[in-house]
């Protein structure tokens, strides 16, 4: 066995002729660059460990509880079921009318607020990007994002006082008095209740949902622009050949995140909870209060099912799993854009 030393101490071990291994004592492991690296940015891995251990204690652990969708769950009893029952609730839900129900509502209600509220909220971005008076800018963009911070309890007193029809009775049912028209329950009929979620979510998240787009935007090149007026494009062929094809990975992935969360409820338990009663069950019941009513609440359901109401949300979360990565698959062979 032959050793040799070359500059800058990497030796190389021969035997016979044959190379077996080199070696360099000044190159560092990853265990010495990370312990530098921790001693050095340490205040960046501790902002960094604050949410991680967010995401493993609220996000990941109860993960675990998943297990009581496949036992008989008994409150007061073993956290993680009395006995195994194997899919008896989910062949229990899959045959339960009101569960499709729920399906479809919180289908339809996602996939028509996204239609509206995607392409607008790109549509606004674009506007506020093109304000060239920076104080107005600000006016405009403080003005859209200030209803995301109103609370959800208030935002549904707000929409309940909008449309009331009793004495004293709202504006927009006086409106519909003065102009001679009846007044209009609008809350207890259930063919009312998308377009009053829809619309009031577009007021609510319209503003807010510019922030990516417009920090997208602000990332382009200036001398692509320069170089496209130079070639003579107006101002509209300058957004639709230089900003929207810069900020197409952006728009990319938010589409599928929100495809993703097609089958899903996101923030809409709240607004949906404080907004619907029986009387309009028919349209506004989705998945999560579904759930709530069989496992929490009794309006309605049987409340106490723990394990019925935790196979309806596993379910639910398989769904969007497999439309979120359908959806990242079919962007990646389309525009090369995805996730992962």
């Amino acid at each position: 066995m032959q050793v040799k030393t070359y500059k800058k101490g990497v030796g190389v071990m021969y035997k016979n002729g044959t190379q077996l291994s080199t070696w360099n004592p000044q190159e560092k492991t990853k265990k010495e660059v990370f312990k530098k690296s921790m001693s050095k940015y340490w205040q960046l891995y501790l902002m960094v460990l604050i949410p991680v251990v967010y995401y493993l204690i609220f996000r990941y652990v109860p993960m675990f509880g998943n297990i009581i969708a496949f036992r008989k769950y008994t409150a007061g009893g073993n956290i993680f079921g009395e006995k195994w029952t194997g899919l008896r609730y989910f062949k229990q839900f899959i045959g339960d009318k009101a569960f499709w129900s729920a399906f479809a509502n919180t289908l339809i209600i996602n996939i028509e607020f996204l239609a509206f509220r995607f392409p607008l909220t790109l549509i606004f971005a674009l506007l506020i990007n093109e304000i060239r008076n920076l104080h107005w800018k600000k006016f405009v963009q403080t003005v859209s994002y200030l209803p995301h911070f109103i609370s959800i309890v208030i935002v549904a007193g707000m929409i309940k006082e909008l449309v009331s029809s009793t004495p004293p009775m709202g504006p927009i049912n006086s409106f519909i008095v003065s102009m001679g028209g009846t007044s209009i329950a609008f809350i207890q009929v259930a063919k009312w209740f998308r377009t009053i979620f829809i619309v009031s979510g577009l007021w609510q998240s319209l503003g807010w949902g510019t922030i990516l787009y417009l920090a997208a935007i602000s990332g382009i090149n200036p001398s692509l622009y320069e170089a496209a007026e130079v070639d003579g494009a107006n101002h509209f062929q300058r957004v639709w050949h230089v900003t929207l094809p810069c900020i197409l990975p952006t728009i990319t992935t938010l589409l599928i995140l929100d495809i993703g969360g097609l089958v899903g409820s996101g923030g809409a338990f709240e607004k949906v909870y404080l907004l619907y009663n029986p009387m309009t069950y028919s349209t506004a019941d989705i998945i999560s209060t579904y759930v709530y009513r069989m496992g929490i609440g009794n309006g309605g359901g049987t409340g106490g099912n723990f394990s019925y109401a935790t196979a309806v949300g596993l379910f639910e979360g398989l769904i969007n799993l497999v439309l979120l990565t359908i959806a990242n698959k079919v962007s990646k062979k389309v525009s090369d854009s995805s996730l992962w």
